[in-house]
């Protein structure tokens, strides 16, 4: 038993330095070379922290582009989806509702025109981007209500579109929190 005892022993020993020790400092070293050193990366506005780039926020107003819909508010620490299918009566109110509101704000859309994502909840409920349909959808109400011209949205629009990876993988995004920061220097 003794033959068997020790050996188990060490290796105990030595996982937990591994996985309690080495792998978690291992992991925060790989952290701090990312945007924001591990902590996320944050959105400024002038000289203030507005928003994480990674965490969706809710945006009402009309002046500026709204996000993708949350089924937790936007409360990063209730991340989660709504968990209901898409026959659900109550999904389906919600959605009813979200494409009215959506069309109340945006008279020049047709309902058929409106991306899935605009009146959808991701599933961690904290999507912080949009498709460029989801943003293009908006400009006329944007350009309206700001008094500038749709072509300078749309620029800002394409300027912050970020391609997919190595050009395959994922889809085109829009952060929504920087596009609206670029809208509100844009009136400087």
């Amino acid at each position: 038993m003794k033959m068997y005892l020790m050996p188990s022993v060490k290796i105990t020993i030595i996982l937990i330095i591994i996985v309690s020790g080495l792998y978690p400092l291992a992991i925060s070293a790989i952290g701090k070379l990312t945007p924001g050193n591990g902590d996320g990366e944050t959105v400024t506005y002038k000289g203030r922290v507005v928003g994480y780039a990674n965490v969706g926020q809710k945006f009402t107003k009309d002046e500026y582009f709204w996000s993708r819909p949350s089924a937790v508010d936007y409360k990063a620490d209730a991340s989660a989806g709504s968990n209901k299918g898409p026959t659900n009566p109550d999904y389906l109110k919600d959605v009813s509702k979200r494409i009215d509101d959506f069309l109340k704000h945006n008279p020049d859309v047709k309902r058929s025109e409106i991306p899935a994502e605009m009146v959808t909840a991701s599933g961690s409920g904290l999507d912080p981007d949009i498709s460029p349909a989801g943003a293009a959808i908006q400009i006329p109400r944007i350009a309206k209500v700001r008094g500038i011209s749709a072509a300078q949205v749309a620029q800002l629009i394409s300027a912050h579109t970020e391609q997919s990876l190595l050009g395959v993988f994922g889809p085109e995004k829009i952060n929504v929190l920087k596009l609206n920061v670029a809208l509100d220097e844009l009136k400087k």
